[in-house]
This record gives C-alpha cells, sequence and structure tokens, in this order.
C-alpha cells in the first residue's frame, strides 16, 4: 500500500505552477479545465484515499482568476465558493442554486491564507469575459467543483488564486501574459501550511 500525502495540491493547469512545485519536489494533481475535469480527476484521488483506508488529505487549490474587483496582481484566499452558471430559474429557482441538491448554495470551508484578502469565489464552465449575475469577487472555471468534492468526502479545504485579468474585453490576453506569475507565492503559501 502506498502512503498518500496529507496535503494534496490541485491546479487545473501546468502553466498556474510554471515548473515551480516540480522543482520543488512537490506533487500536483492537474485536474484539467473547468468543473466537470475538476470533479472527476479530485473524486478519483479522494477515493484512492476512501479505498486505502486513510484519512482525507488538506486540499489546497492554487490557480488564476479573473476579478472586477481586486486588481491584477492580486492574490486572494476564497474560502467561500458559488457556482456563477448555475441557472434553474426557468423553474424558479434563484441563479447560482442547484435544484434538490443537499450540499449549500454556497459552500464555506475555514479561512487558511488569513494574510491574504478573502473573496467569493464563482465558478462556471466558461471563460468570463464580462459581468456575472451571482455575486462573487473572483471568476474561475474550477474552484466550486473541488470544494464540492471535498465537502462531499469531508475533506479540508483551501483555495488561493491570482487574480490575472479583469473578467472584461482584454481578458483573455492578460490570463495569457499572467498565469505563471503566482507560481512562487504559492509555493510559498504551501510551505506555509506544509512544515
Amino acid at each position: 500500500m502506498i502512503t498518500l500525502p496529507n496535503t494534496l495540491v490541485v491546479m487545473a493547469l501546468r502553466a498556474e505552477s510554471a515548473g515551480v512545485f516540480e522543482a520543488a519536489g512537490v506533487p500536483v494533481l492537474y485536474c484539467g479545465v473547468g468543473k466537470v475535469n475538476a470533479a472527476i480527476a479530485l473524486t478519483r484521488q479522494l477515493s484512492r484515499y476512501v479505498l486505502q483506508d486513510q484519512v482525507m488529505p488538506l486540499v489546497l487549490n492554487f490557480g488564476s482568476a479573473g476579478s472586477r474587483r481586486h486588481a491584477a496582481g492580486t492574490l486572494a484566499q476564497c474560502h467561500e465558493f458559488v457556482q456563477r452558471d448555475m441557472d434553474v430559474s426557468g423553474l424558479g429557482f434563484a441563479l447560482g442554486v442547484t435544484p434538490y441538491d443537499e450540499a449549500p448554495d454556497c459552500l464555506r470551508f475555514e479561512p487558511m491564507f488569513t494574510q491574504l484578502p478573502s473573496a467569493v469565489c464563482g465558478s462556471g464552465d466558461s471563460f468570463s469575459t464580462g459581468m456575472v449575475d451571482v455575486d462573487c469577487a473572483v471568476v474561475d472555471m474550477e474552484a466550486y467543483a473541488l470544494a464540492k468534492a471535498c465537502w462531499s468526502h469531508k475533506a479540508a479545504f483551501a483555495c488561493a488564486k491570482y487574480v490575472t485579468d479583469g473578467a472584461d474585453h482584454a481578458a483573455a490576453d492578460d490570463w495569457q501574459s499572467n498565469v505563471h506569475k503566482a507560481a512562487d507565492e504559492f509555493l510559498s503559501l504551501y510551505r506555509g501550511v506544509v512544515r
């Protein structure tokens, strides 16, 4: 039986770690882009803990995000997560609410990176270049799904997002230019948790 790590780092893309974690010998689960890929990848990994009868790990999600409230270059802690693209308003449900789901509409975890400004993270399966109708300070494409997998498995979850763009008309170019810039800061946050 292989002993699984007590702390599991998850990022969507290798570009977000820029090789920094690999150079430091820290394994990373790259889950891919979007909520479905994120949920599948993390659930598969957490299932290994269940099958080996090991305690659930602390899951750390580091990655990029857009924001209309925080300037590009801001590193924010996220401990509240919503779905910005869940829309069942045709059946009378509020935007962001998953009908008939036992999970709360906003998933909340204990804040871990308290030295950073807090931001509610709104995840959706679109690269945001405009206003979103769900109240959130940063937008990404995976964190809600990762948070829900952790909520479902009763695993601790912490998240830090680096604001790469303004979730506006220039978001694509800004993301391309900035996606790698927080890798060293992410590694410092990881080292602050794992001693």
